[in-house]
């Protein structure tokens, strides 16, 4: 079984990363939206509504896992016996953050890092800006996956 993971903070989880993750299952054949558990780091949702938000979107696909994680990304990997970490690229900047990421991910353990260009039609949009709009009280429905909704 080809497994990958999708780590990231998600949030919130935007049509961006919904997309990354449908078409990372033509190439997987189970991937884990893994999202990374910091305490230091400000959200706007918890981990739990985050949680409960992706595996909502995802609920009538069995190939699609959703787990939290606190440790390293490859460790996490390991642990779930993946092959593979799927990153989103939005921008050239996007690439030479994740690239050193990459390779030291490579250094520390075997595990890939397969990169994707985001779909150009959601190439502006990240959770920097979707949280912006939320608390600004903007609608924000065309930015996420369907069926989901935020609020705060």
């Amino acid at each position: 079984m080809r497994r990958a993971i999708f780590p990231g903070t998600f949030d919130p989880f935007t049509i961006g990363h919904y997309d990354i993750v449908r078409r990372g299952l033509s190439l997987f054949d189970e991937i884990v939206v893994a999202i990374g558990v910091n305490p230091d780091k400000k959200t706007l949702f918890s981990t739990e509504e985050r949680f409960q938000r992706i595996d909502a979107v995802f609920c009538g696909e069995k190939r699609v896992k959703v787990a939290l994680y606190s440790e390293l990304t490859v460790d996490f990997a390991r642990h779930l016996e993946a092959e593979f970490i799927i990153r989103g690229l939005r921008t050239a900047g996007d690439f030479d953050y994740e690239q050193s990421i990459a390779h030291t991910n490579r250094h520390l353990s075997a595990i890939e890092t397969i990169f994707l260009p985001t779909d150009p039609r959601y190439s502006y949009i990240s959770s920097s800006l979707v949280r912006q709009l939320i608390v600004a009280g903007k609608d924000v429905r065309e930015f996420l996956p369907p069926e989901t909704s935020y609020s705060v």
